[in-house]
């Protein structure tokens, strides 16, 4: 099942001022309707292997469902993308439409824009090889290749980036660590 798209063709330049406008008095008005809740979850049907699994992104049915699998590093096959992949693509796409974003409200005219993440982590803290050796990303990496029209100002440039890099939802949940809580439902069958 596919959603309607409410995008304009790839043709037609999108007014981020349009966009966003309304949406400031709004929440001036209404504090509570700024407050969105993103999802994704996992499905069913891959419990007997460890090593490969299914998300469903959004707070609503898209109708995609990305396949996941396990590092090798870890003992997976590595033949799909893993978890931190994933991580980084979140950050990626976070930062990269941030700037796009941004670029509209400071009307900067973007020619080029490509932002890759990466993510390095060592591996014996989740295999507990090492106890000292913690479990999780000791490290993250975003290049941002930018190209802007000719003649564009550099301290604009840097403006952009700096407004992108405060403004990015992921980057600075990520920067600031944010609580998690697991709550778990158990059926005995």
């Amino acid at each position: 099942m596919t959603q309607e798209s409410n995008r304009p063709p790839d043709h037609d330049p999108v007014d981020v001022e349009d966009r966003q406008m309304p949406l400031y008095g709004r929440y001036g008005d209404a504090p509570r309707e700024a407050t969105i809740t993103d999802r994704a979850k996992t499905t069913s049907g891959t419990e007997t292997d460890p090593f490969h699994g299914v998300i469903e992104p959004g707070s609503r049915d898209y109708g995609i469902a990305w396949e996941f699998g396990i590092h090798s590093a870890v003992g997976g096959f590595h033949d799909a993308p893993n978890p931190g992949d994933i991580l980084c693509a979140a950050l990626a796409a976070c930062l990269d439409s941030t700037i796009r974003i941004v670029a509209g409200r400071l009307d900067v005219t973007l020619e080029h824009l490509a932002v890759e993440v990466t993510a390095d982590v060592d591996v014996r803290g989740t295999l507990v090889v090492e106890q000292d050796v913690p479990v999780g990303f000791q490290e993250m990496q975003c290049h941002v290749d930018i190209r802007t029209a000719n003649g564009t100002d550099p301290e604009l440039v840097k403006q952009l980036i700096d407004a992108a890099e405060y403004s990015c939802v992921n980057l600075q949940t990520l920067r600031s660590g944010v609580p998690v809580e697991t709550n778990v439902d158990v059926d005995q069958g």
